[in-house]
């Protein structure tokens, strides 16, 4: 049972590999992915109380990881509604699309339980690999093969900042000796304080960086954002970064709270991502482009939790990216459905979204506004957690910081409210919905209007589960 979800997934990917032994196996590779996707639900639901330490020590199941399994499985499904046919995937190659969504997914739902480095990595590269080869499956238009130049891109910086991550973990295993991270923890204590143990632990933070699209590892953002198809980006813009946070806060808590090297670093890191992501959004005009900027900042919003380095700033950061899901799939969900064949959106083709599709418009306002921190969406209150725990920390500058780049980031997101709600739709056709359409707009909004009203379950939840993080592993039953 503490190993249903994975199983689930795993057997999923394996009848998913035999659909795409066929040719044209598109639609039933669909429906699959599907049914594999509310199966995994279900059996996160099952095993949300299951605890059990596996294969010798280096997996851990315990409330932590079941809550953020639950995440992933419900991005999930969330997805591929939002994907529908996926329409700018070819034909030939669709089947393998949905098979190497669900590995990306397993590899995310192990992530989050790995407590050795060495699971944890593999788990790691099977979360990525699929995602680099999903940006450039996107269909081919003439005189156009950006997602080409974007797959590269994605992969060069992603092999570079593994192998950055590599060399860390490296110097972590040479003053420790061990790769399980719950006994690092207790051998890390005496000599946290070194020069090796911050390099290690910095350069350690860099894979993670990268997926999370913190300064200066953003570079891949935008132009992948931008060459990927719409269903590709909203993967990478949202599941992605759940298991990064997650990941982050396992490394984290390895450095003591005192340690002002890797406060200064997370600092300046967060500034620096929020500044940059915030400042380039203001003059873009694709809106893929845009959100990924504009993830860009909100990777730093969700540093400052990891500033704090306590529970309390771990707890805001996980609720914060959990609620940046939502936000960011409720964008992406109306970029699927105004895209004409799966082209890139511009700020123009929003033009009198409030009257082509009432429904599309409310969504995207929706989540523009929980992006921008309005209230009483949940970006609002996961900003609110995010720097109460700063600031009880006694990071005043980085709380003023954080609510000026909030202000500038008000300025792009009301341009994109503007153009939706405020423009002549001129001569663009009515946007028609189905029902799988209907119902993940409906969802996204009561997601991201239930985590801002009533927060306190989720952030309770998230806190609880915390005290599992690199706990002795005699602590949780072995099966």
């Amino acid at each position: 049972m503490a190993f249903l979800p994975e199983l689930v997934l795993m057997a999923g990917a394996l009848v998913l590999f035999f659909i795409c032994l066929g040719e044209s196996r598109a639609r039933q590779a669909g429906i699959a992915a599907f049914v594999v996707s509310v199966a995994t639900i279900a059996a996160c639901a099952l095993c949300l109380g299951q605890q059990a330490v596996l294969f010798d020590g280096a997996y851990r199941v315990d409330l932590f990881s079941q809550i953020l399994k639950l995440v992933f499985a419900c991005g999930f499904v969330l997805v591929l509604m939002l994907g529908g046919e996926i329409s700018d995937i070819r034909d030939d190659i669709r089947a393998e699309y949905y098979l190497f969504l669900t590995l990306s997914v397993s590899g995310l739902v192990m992530l989050v339980s790995c407590v050795d480095i060495i699971t944890l990595v593999v788990a790691l590269e099977l979360s990525s690999f699929p995602l680099y080869l999903l940006v450039p499956m996107r269909c081919e238009r003439e005189g156009q093969r950006s997602q080409m130049e974007s797959a590269i891109k994605y992969i060069m910086f992603g092999v570079a900042a593994n192998g950055i991550m590599l060399f860390g973990l490296s110097y972590l295993f040479g003053l420790t000796g061990t790769t399980s991270l719950p006994v690092m923890v207790e051998k890390l204590r005496p000599v946290v304080h070194s020069p090796l143990a911050i390099t290690g632990l910095a350069l350690t933070f860099c894979g993670l960086f990268f997926k999370l699209a913190v300064f200066p590892f953003h570079f891949w953002t935008p132009d992948v954002y931008q060459g990927a198809s719409n269903e590709t980006a909203s993967i990478i813009a949202s599941l992605s970064k759940v298991g990064a946070v997650a990941v982050l806060v396992r490394f984290v808590s390895l450095a003591s709270p005192d340690n002002h090297a890797i406060v200064l670093l997370l600092t300046l890191l967060a500034v620096a991502s929020m500044f940059y992501g915030n400042l380039i959004a203001l003059i873009q005009k694709d809106l893929k482009r845009l959100l990924g900027f504009s993830g860009i900042a909100h990777a730093g919003y969700a540093l400052i939790g990891f500033v704090a380095m306590d529970a309390a700033g771990y707890a805001a950061s996980l609720y914060y990216i959990v609620g940046y899901l939502f936000m960011v799939l409720a964008c992406f969900v109306v970029i699927c459905k105004v895209s004409r064949d799966g082209a890139n959106v511009s700020m123009e083709d929003l033009a009198g979204l409030h009257r082509r599709s009432p429904l599309l418009a409310v969504t995207l306002v929706v989540g523009i506004f929980a992006l921008a921190g309005i209230p009483p969406f949940v970006g609002f209150m996961g900003k609110f957690t995010l720097l109460s725990a700063a600031l009880a920390k006694g990071h005043l500058a980085l709380v003023i910081i954080a609510v000026v780049n909030t202000a500038i980031a008000i300025y792009y997101y009301l341009g994109v409210v503007r153009e939706a709600c405020f423009r002549d739709a001129g001569d663009r056709p009515v946007i028609a919905l189905d029902w799988t359409t209907r119902v993940v707009c409906v969802l996204l909004i009561v997601g991201v209007l239930v985590l801002g009203i009533a927060p306190a379950f989720v952030i309770d939840a998230i806190s609880s589960s915390l005290a599992c993080v690199n706990l002795p592993l005699a602590s949780v039953p072995q099966p």
